[in-house]
């Protein structure tokens, strides 16, 4: 009965995608994402996967675009979600579903991301694209050794200089664009402490040159703020979650362009009953981290940080983090709707190194984009309601005309 639901699920997917009918949304309201103005009453053309032109009322329209009427409602970027754990179909149809178009990867089991970039690459389902990270490099990797035979020489850990690099390259060699790897102790494990240093800046340094040599960047788990300041001396491209960072830390962050992932929503799921995480000793944490996480974001989103979104689940049917709920809670932290929004989109695109191709809405970039009931740039929260999402040119989710 499970196979037979994700075969259902599938061939959706492949179906809700399929028509390769080039589109016309009129009547929209477009938030591009580089600016907080509104171009009211436009048509976005879309040839292919990619955004043609903006038009305006009134221009002829061609008869080879499908024509969707967005009542006036709002349209921004598809939202970029740079920290999940997707690793099977349903979850990316439900990422979709809540307008992510993108996301990038923080470790699967057994290189499952990859394989979903390749079928939205190809085509073959609509989305979201993949920035894969394959498997998490860890001192401990446990079962996650399984997803290749090569990865058995590291059943005894992840510890020396060789082990690192060798797990640096079975990852890229098996398709990943982004590597990650820990500074501190999770904060889901009632038995960890999140503050904990585990990799030293040395081993962190290994890791990032090695992927350096192949043209790949380096996320860093900490939440702790030694093991952050020592993944930031390293070379890491962005911190992971980042919780207890010091300004001292956040300083050297903006001086070296170091990307901030706060992912706070998942704090939020933390402190609360259901969810992904459940427990006393989780609840009490996440509501003892939650303000010191605040209080973090507020000092970076002074210093000039970038800050990108990042959800932190695994988008299963009892997941409530959302990106959308974490811009609303930048904006309840000091964000402008219109930061959150890009912190969500251009910001986020940059941090993964795709912002010429993704994360606005213009002629000549992927046609990723989600309509929302209301004005963002008034409401933040219209981003939790999405009417419609196209990625890559394919429409993947609609619910209007109700």
């Amino acid at each position: 009965m499970i196979r037979l639901s994700l075969l259902i699920l599938f061939t959706a997917m492949v179906v809700t995608s399929a028509s390769g009918q080039d589109l016309a949304i009129t009547n929209v309201n477009l938030i591009t994402g580089t600016n907080d103005a509104v171009v009211p009453n436009s048509i976005l053309f879309i040839a292919g996967r990619k955004i043609e032109r903006i038009g305006k009322a009134g221009d002829a329209i061609d008869k080879k675009y499908q024509v969707i009427d967005a009542q006036g409602y709002y349209m921004i970027p598809g939202l970029i979600d740079c920290h999940t754990h997707i690793d099977n179909l349903a979850a990316a149809q439900r990422a979709l579903n809540s307008g992510v178009t993108t996301f990038r990867t923080a470790g699967v089991s057994a290189y499952q991301d990859v394989s979903i970039g390749k079928l939205s690459e190809s085509g073959k389902i609509a989305g979201p694209d993949v920035v894969p990270a394959g498997m998490f490099v860890t001192p401990n990797p446990g079962e996650t050794i399984l997803g290749d035979v090569r990865l058995g020489d590291l059943y005894s850990g992840i510890h020396t200089d060789e082990e690192l690099r060798n797990a640096v390259n079975i990852n890229i060699d098996r398709g990943a664009k982004v590597i990650k790897t820990r500074a501190t102790e999770r904060a889901g494990l009632a038995e960890t402490d999140p503050r904990k240093q585990v990799y030293t800046e040395q081993q962190l340094r290994v890791v990032v040159q090695e992927a350096a040599k192949r043209g790949v960047p380096v996320m860093v788990h900490a939440h702790g703020d030694e093991g952050a300041r020592a993944a930031v001396l390293a070379g890491a491209r962005s911190i992971e979650h980042g919780t207890f960072l010091s300004e001292e830390t956040l300083k050297l962050m903006k001086e070296r362009g170091t990307f901030l992932v706060l992912t706070y929503i998942t704090l939020e799921d933390l402190s609360k009953p259901g969810g992904d995480y459940e427990g006393a000793v989780l609840e009490l944490r996440g509501r003892y981290m939650m303000p010191i996480a605040e209080t973090a974001f507020k000092k970076a989103l002074q210093l000039g940080v970038k800050v990108a979104t990042g959800a932190d689940n695994d988008y299963t049917a009892k997941s409530t983090s959302r990106v959308a709920l974490e811009c609303e809670h930048f904006v309840r932290m000091g964000m402008s709707p219109l930061q959150a929004i890009q912190s969500a989109t251009t910001v986020a695109a940059e941090l993964l190194m795709i912002d010429k191709t993704t994360g606005r809405i213009a002629p000549g970039y992927e046609a990723d984009v989600m309509l929302v009931p209301g004005n963002p740039l008034n409401d933040i929260r219209t981003l939790q309601d999405p009417l419609m999402v196209i990625s890559n040119g394919k429409v993947a989710m609609k619910r209007i005309p109700f």
